[in-house]
């Protein structure tokens, strides 16, 4: 059986920026292979999946589960002449979730070691970003990447514009605390290791839903849902359900719990009253309260879908998280409820 705390361990070490999530979606292949899925890579990264069993990917499934590869990252805009870096956001990443912390350079040749800097807070010189700071909010654009390296250097290595800078492997750590765990990028690691729960809890399922259900680990999700909108234009689905963080925020609060969340509308979309209504059926029947809460900003891979007509009926099943973008903080359950409660829902589903 699996574990999912050492599924959320394995899959946070793991870096997957925005167009460059191979090291996740291997790790994500080798799991649903054990599972006896059919997994394949489609030409934007997408890991698409069978059912266990299933032998073949469905070509028109009616359901899609997704959960995204990737994470908030920084990408290189220039090459400075005294080898530091210019970054900027991919994602919404905000400068005070990371702080001066050490990162890695992907560069084309292999990982580089760098540290963000926002330089020294002992002067009072007006054009320092320390002073500047008392009066603005700091952006990506006040800092650079330390690298040790010339400019000369980083070219030889494969540094240029475009180059995805990630979290240093040193912050990629799980932290318990309590009944509790904090780690980075749990939005969507948590996730991937729900999909992989739900999967193997699917070993037995009819053999009339290997046609009707695909599941999906997507890329580009933080940068607008990129990976899983040309997914969906191949193979467009009546119901789309996205596994995502369910954020507290003050429009929408609830008890940090072991209890999935369900976006009832975000930036995107609005599910449909129906399904509402039948995703609480299904957590009754396997004895779960789910929090429905409303977004007033956010998106998830199925909400994205249904704006662009490439899904009938969004769902969007999420765990319960304290803070988002940082230093994201879960029940210790959660990943097992957030599983349970998609089973129960494409049950609700097949069998509506």
């Amino acid at each position: 059986m699996l574990n999912s705390i050492q599924l959320v361990r394995e899959l946070v070490a793991l870096p997957g920026p925005p167009g460059q999530e191979a090291a996740v979606r291997e790790a994500v292949a080798a799991h649903v292979l054990r599972l006896s899925c059919v997994s394949e890579a489609d030409a934007r990264g997408n890991l698409l999946v069978s059912l266990p069993g299933a032998g073949t990917i469905p070509e028109r499934p009616e359901i899609i589960v997704m959960a995204h590869l990737d994470e908030i990252a920084l990408i290189v805009q220039r090459v400075e002449a005294d080898g530091r870096l210019a970054v900027a956001p991919l994602g919404g990443l905000f400068p005070w979730k990371w702080g001066e912390c050490p990162v890695l350079i992907m560069a084309s040749s292999g990982s580089l070691p760098g540290i963000v800097s926002f330089g020294s807070i002992h002067t009072t010189d007006p054009g320092s970003v320390a002073v500047q700071a008392k009066e603005r909010a700091l952006t990506w654009a006040d800092s650079r990447i330390f690298t040790g390296l010339s400019a000369s250097d980083l070219a030889a290595a494969g540094v240029r514009a475009g180059t995805r800078v990630v979290l240093h492997p040193s912050r990629r750590v799980v932290t318990e605390v309590g009944d509790f765990v904090a780690a980075p990028f749990l939005d969507d690691r948590a996730d991937l290791a729900a999909l992989l729960l739900a999967l193997e809890s699917l070993q037995d399922a009819p053999v009339d839903w290997q046609e009707r259900i695909l599941f999906a680990a997507t890329t580009a999700e933080e940068v607008g849902g990129q990976g899983a909108l040309w997914m969906l234009r191949q193979r467009p689905a009546t119901i789309g359900i996205a596994l995502e963080i369910g954020p507290c925020v003050p429009e929408s609060p609830f008890p940090l719990d072991s209890q999935p969340t369900v976006w009832v509308s975000d930036s995107y979309s609005a599910m449909q009253a129906s399904d509402i209504d039948l995703v609480a059926r299904a957590a009754e029947r396997v004895g779960q309260t789910p929090h429905f809460q409303t977004l007033s900003r956010g998106g998830s891979d199925a909400s994205c879908g249904a704006s662009y007509g490439l899904v009938a009926r969004p769902i969007t099943l999420a765990f319960g998280a304290e803070n988002s973008h940082g230093q994201e903080i879960m029940h210790k359950d959660s990943v097992r409820n957030l599983a349970a409660l998609l089973a129960a829902v494409l049950e609700e589903i097949l069998h509506d």
